[in-house]
């Protein structure tokens, strides 16, 4: 299995047989995770700090569970107690961190860009969990594990991306994974939650939920990202799930076969009617929880073993 990167920042700079590697790689994972025994080594003798700057449940969980399953020693930093808050920059702590020699960086972080700048300033490998509005690498890679799984292929789908599109860093994420395996991708949301520039994505756009959702393979819906909204982008929660929320009838227009995802964490009644998430013959949402675990296992053992490769470097 060739990867020859020594972070994982963004999808953007992988190839699609890199993609493919990584998917690959993450299948053997999912089958080793339903085993009793869950422990393996590829980490072993490795140090993994997860840096959170943003709340999260799904995300620190599984890279922390991966990593203990890979023999990884792990440690959580709370950072919203950390020297951040008394006014360190986030080079001195890179530079603080450096210090400790860690093998593996998970970090989370609300500012784009953030995650790339201490990859920069560290010897070790870095793990983009999620930047501001710009990447959230993992995310993509388990939804296309989990649109692979469930439709037996990764290529040639019709995809419909629903919701805020705009702050979403889920949806970049996808957008540039699912071109890159040549899927058809359609946007669907109001015009206040598309992102500006959109004509320039290569995607066709829809302000019409019924009239997007036609003949597609798979619905992906998306969480109001509400924290990142400095104004009116939606009249009401109840108007936006009269429009924009999924239901059976909507899904209708969709192929009797076409999936349902949701990164989470998801506001019932408000993107997606609760009867339909909890569809087992419809929606995958549990799925993508599974397929995360695998895929940051996956992940994080492809760059180790590109950092068990390299000899010590020193950052000044």
């Amino acid at each position: 299995m060739r990867f020859d990167h020594r972070h994982l920042l963004g999808i953007e700079p992988l190839r699609p047989d890199e993609i493919t590697t990584i998917l690959d790689l993450s299948d053997q994972y999912v089958d080793f995770n339903r085993r009793r025994d869950k422990h393996a080594n590829a980490l072993a003798g490795l140090t993994q700090i997860n840096m959170f700057f943003e709340n999260s449940t799904r995300t620190q969980a599984s890279f922390e569970l991966a990593g203990k399953r890979l023999g990884a020693d792990v440690m959580n930093m709370a950072m919203q107690a950390s020297s951040i808050k008394k006014g360190e920059t986030l080079i001195d702590t890179a530079m603080t961190l450096n210090a400790m020699h860690p093998d593996l960086l998970v970090v989370r972080h609300p500012h784009s860009g953030a995650v790339d700048l201490l990859a920069q300033k560290v010897n070790c490998a870095v793990l983009n969990a999620g930047d501001g509005r710009h990447e959230h690498p993992t995310q993509a890679l388990l939804d296309a594990l989990t649109i692979r799984r469930a439709k037996g292929r990764l290529h040639r789908l019709s995809i419909a991306i629903c919701g805020d599109i705009a702050h979403s860093r889920v949806a970049r994420s996808n957008l540039l994974l699912l071109h890159k395996m040549e899927n058809r991708i359609r946007l669907i949301g109001p015009p206040t939650l598309m992102p500006s520039g959109i004509d320039a994505f290569g995607v066709e756009v829809f302000d019409d939920m019924r009239e997007g959702l036609q003949d597609v393979d798979v619905v992906m819906m998306l969480r109001l990202q509400k924290e990142r909204m400095d104004g009116g982008f939606i009249p009401s929660e109840r108007e936006y799930y009269h429009r924009y929320g999924l239901d059976a009838e909507k899904l209708g227009h969709a192929k009797d076969d076409a999936i349902v995802m949701h990164p989470g964490p998801m506001n019932r009644g408000v993107e997606i009617d609760g009867t339909l998430a909890d569809d087992i013959n419809r929606s995958v949402i549990q799925d993508q929880v599974e397929m995360g675990v695998a895929v940051r296992m996956a992940a994080m053992d492809l760059l180790a073993r590109n950092l068990r490769a390299r000899p010590t470097e020193v950052v000044a």
